[in-house]
């Protein structure tokens, strides 16, 4: 496969130096170095865990184990996952998976969207079975579907695809986490969804969104230039699907609340950022992150997106607790702000 050619070469001054001043940390900090600032509340997103459920499973332990030990420390508010939960969609790599986040029950709010691999036979992401959906993972008698935080799902008998809140920094969020390849009448749920909560700020989790090169998944434009589209597994002999394009056209644009998309799926350097206006002219930063294709399935790499108190400022970060240290790479270490449309990110250093 090609590598994406990164396309982060512009950003406004201001970015800019904060970036520098962020890369001066140590690539070898430790997670004890990490203080967020005062008042300060940290959403965690995990990318696509499918190695370790399959063959690594004490990486996802320490992602999760991390995350409910430092809950209080570091105001962790709820935690997204990506999707690719699992490799093949198998009860043993499920039982890993489940006993894994089982570690967040009770301690942090958790949303899932699953990814390709988390259907059909073998993962192979072309039907919509799932054995996420069953009660002894994450199925409607599970403690992931009884948590305080669902609002709830599209369908009674399966919890693929759910919304959920949570208030963080004096304000209330709203979480769409969708299924694989979101069939047209689930767009239409989150819609309606998202139009029933306009006090709340809104974030969207689903598995195939944005892509590598800076730009989102468009079928219709862009086909197989685009590898891994969702309109390329055969799904829509059984259902209809909605790509990066027309989830933006369909459901992101249409809502001022929308503030964050996550997605993981891509390959080749597995990261992405874009910021885009709605129709309502609100800023929508958008990001890919994913470690799959790293060394044993990514070295337990996650996401920590570090919210100050003056509701603007997002700082974000990669870390591992499995080597304990801080990827400070320019495209996985940066600062946003909220309220304001951003360039793309910086090329890392070969």
């Amino acid at each position: 496969m090609n590598n994406c050619v990164p396309m982060r070469t512009g950003r406004m001054a201001g970015l800019l130096t904060i970036l520098v001043a962020s890369c001066i940390v140590s690539q070898a900090m430790a997670d004890e170095s990490y203080e967020p600032a005062e008042g300060s509340w940290t959403l965690a997103v995990l990318p696509d865990t499918q190695i370790y459920a399959e063959a690594y499973p004490q990486h996802f332990h320490a992602q999760t184990q991390w995350i409910a030990e430092h809950a209080k420390s570091h105001h962790i508010k709820c935690v997204l996952h990506e999707g690719d939960v699992t490799n093949k969609n198998t009860p043993e790599q499920w039982d890993n998976a489940a006993a894994a986040m089982k570690r967040l029950d009770g301690v942090v709010p958790y949303a899932i969207a699953p990814g390709n691999h988390d259907y059909g036979p073998g993962g192979n992401g072309a039907t919509r079975d799932s054995h996420f959906n069953e009660d002894k993972y994450f199925g409607p008698a599970s403690p992931y579907a009884k948590q305080p935080s669902v609002g709830g799902f599209f369908e009674p008998d399966k919890t693929d695809n759910s919304w959920h809140t949570f208030t963080a920094g004096e304000q209330r969020w709203l979480v769409i986490a969708l299924e694989w390849a979101p069939r047209d009448e689930v767009v239409a749920w989150a819609n309606r969804i998202v139009a029933e909560h306009p006090d709340h700020s809104a974030l969207l989790v689903t598995h195939a969104y944005m892509y590598c090169d800076e730009t989102i998944y468009d079928w219709a434009t862009k086909g197989n230039a685009q590898t891994w589209n969702p309109h390329s597994y055969g799904i829509e002999q059984v259902s209809t699907v909605n790509d990066g394009q027309q989830l933006w056209d369909k459901l992101v644009s249409q809502h001022a609340s929308f503030r964050l998309t996550f997605n993981g799926h891509v390959l080749n350097d597995g990261t992405g950022f874009r910021s885009t206006a709605g129709a309502h002219g609100n800023p929508v930063h958008q990001m890919l992150a994913n470690y799959q294709m790293k060394r044993e399935g990514g070295i337990g790499d996650m996401r920590l997106l570090e919210f100050h108190p003056d509701g603007r400022t997002v700082d974000v970060r990669t870390y591992s607790p499995v080597l304990k240290r801080f990827d400070t790479a320019p495209d996985q270490q940066f600062t946003l702000d909220l309220s304001e449309i951003h360039g793309p990110l910086p090329a890392p250093a070969k």
